[in-house]
């Protein structure tokens, strides 16, 4: 279990993107709307160069969130050290003001794999991530906010609803919430339950950050629709729709637009950020 005065996170409740080079002049010269910025942890773990010095300059500015994709916190295996310890050299340098990291896995023996995977919800599961998480907390020395998925099929094994399973994680090991609103509006479109129910049964008050961001369009082999986590267009209105519903219920909270394929001009991302501050201004502090 994580020490409280170890669970600090000061990102604002206020609009932040995913921070993209090519947008780093513009962001200094015009960043409103946008609070704070999100990296992606393994684009910084190098020793120097241009993207760390401009990675410093931007923290001395905006609060920083560290989103991790490579820990994967759900593999069988052990956690590899050497990723674990340049993510320790990243943090104790930045001193972020929020880390987090998905309910995936993405390894297999000594191999890396493109894509953060589903897991069944068991009881051997929990402990595995369980003890992960830990272990990651213990050597960062902070609090992780742990990452709801994209799910395109069910386990016929699994023994715990998802909203279960996080809270029952959050219980065990002191880590807080990320909510993807995104992700349960793909999960429940693939799954065909109600994105709402999803939302009633999230422990909201456990969330710290919440991340919004665009899905591709397909069909499964019967003609049903499938949605794709891409990261790589704007925000579709059922989603700002289901974020006001997550707002009313959790209260204002950290919102940040991800756009990760297809990056638009910087006053793309700077229109959908303001979309996120007016949602966050219909909300009661």
């Amino acid at each position: 279990m994580l020490d409280d005065a170890l669970r600090s996170n000061r990102l604002p409740a206020a609009p932040g993107v995913g921070y993209k080079p090519q947008h780093f002049a513009q962001i200094l010269e015009q960043p409103k709307p946008v609070a704070w910025l999100e990296i992606h942890a393994e684009n910084y773990m190098g020793d120097g160069g241009r993207p760390l010095a401009q990675l410093r300059l931007l923290s001395e500015q905006f609060p920083i969130s560290v989103h991790g994709v490579g820990l994967s916190i759900g593999g069988e295996g052990p956690l590899d050290t050497d990723h674990l310890a340049r993510l320790k050299h990243l943090v104790d340098w930045l001193h972020p003001a929020s880390f987090s990291e998905h309910l995936a896995w993405s390894t297999h023996d000594t191999h890396f794999l493109n894509d953060l995977l589903p897991l069944p919800y068991t009881d051997a599961t929990l402990d595995r991530v369980c003890d992960h998480i830990d272990h990651v907390q213990n050597t960062v020395g902070r609090q992780m906010l742990l990452e709801n998925p994209s799910s395109y099929l069910a386990f016929e094994e699994s023994t715990w609803a998802e909203p279960d399973f996080l809270r029952e994680v959050a219980r065990r090991t002191g880590c807080g919430m990320l909510l993807d609103v995104n992700n349960v509006f793909v999960s429940a479109t693939n799954l065909n339950y109600a994105p709402q129910d999803y939302i009633d049964a999230f422990p909201l008050e456990l969330v710290k950050e919440i991340h919004l961001g665009g899905h591709d369009e397909d069909q499964d082999d019967h003609g049903n629709p499938l949605l794709i986590d891409s990261h790589g267009r704007a925000v579709v209105d059922p989603v700002w729709a289901l974020l006001d519903y997550v707002l009313e219920r959790s209260g204002p909270r950290p919102v940040l637009i991800e756009w990760d394929t297809d990056v638009p001009d910087w006053s793309v991302l700077q229109s959908e950020a303001q979309r996120a501050q007016s949602a966050l201004e219909r909300i009661p502090a």
